[in-house]
């Protein structure tokens, strides 16, 4: 007789348990589908205010500048040198001022570091069409407080309207055009940071030389 009381109250507490488990998974589901698109427009928004914030001198000068995403396969040297150094390519997307006939502008490349000290760093590129980083959004960081996390404020204003083939970063205070001074403390997001920019910058380049755009 304990032993079928025991079955029972198991088959009772295991159909509570299913109950909540399917009610829980339907709520989620729920919650999904209701969020699912502000969450696509509110990222849509992100990319776009990237986008025009990588071009701070066609917006100041009332460029009206269009987005549009293409695609696009890093080269096989561009993909060895972007994997060495746990750099990614996103999307990509031209830049083109629709107040002057479609003029290309340049490119906005999206770059996600792996090596970040906490976790994956990404970020956009904005190049010119003469090759200029016009300027560098990061959009997800997840570094340490007062160290890492000044990346926005220490190292973007840095990229902006150099025109180099490659950044490198530097302990001891940039003396040329292509250096970068290193967050004190911080050097492995400073790396990260600086190869992402390179990874971007890359691409563009390779862009603008005409390869790599798929049709």
């Amino acid at each position: 007789m304990k032993e079928k009381n025991d079955v029972k109250v198991m088959l009772k507490e295991a159909g509570i348990l299913f109950a909540i488990t399917l009610l829980a998974g339907l709520l989620l589901g729920f919650v999904y589908e209701v969020t699912k698109e502000p969450r696509k427009q509110q990222q849509e928004k992100m990319i776009q205010d990237a986008c025009v914030a990588v071009f701070p001198e066609a917006v100041s000068k009332d460029a009206n500048l269009q987005f549009e995403v293409i695609e696009y396969t890093p080269g096989m040297e561009l993909q060895e040198e972007l994997l060495q150094n746990a750099v990614s390519i996103g999307k990509v997307y031209t830049a083109k001022d629709v107040s002057r006939d479609s003029t290309l502008y340049g490119y906005v490349v999206e770059a996600i570091s792996g090596k970040g000290y906490g976790g994956r760093i990404v970020l956009y590129v904005g190049v010119a069409a003469d090759g200029t980083v016009c300027g560098v959004s990061i959009t997800e960081i997840s570094e340490t407080p007062g160290l890492g996390m000044v990346a926005p404020n220490v190292l973007v204003p840095q990229f902006a309207g150099k025109q180099v083939e490659k950044f490198v970063y530097t302990k001891t205070g940039a003396s040329s055009e292509n250096e970068v001074d290193a967050i004190t403390s911080a050097t492995i997001t400073t790396k990260a940071v600086t190869n992402a920019v390179n990874g971007g910058l890359a691409a563009a380049t390779e862009l603008l030389k005409g390869g790599s755009e798929n049709e």
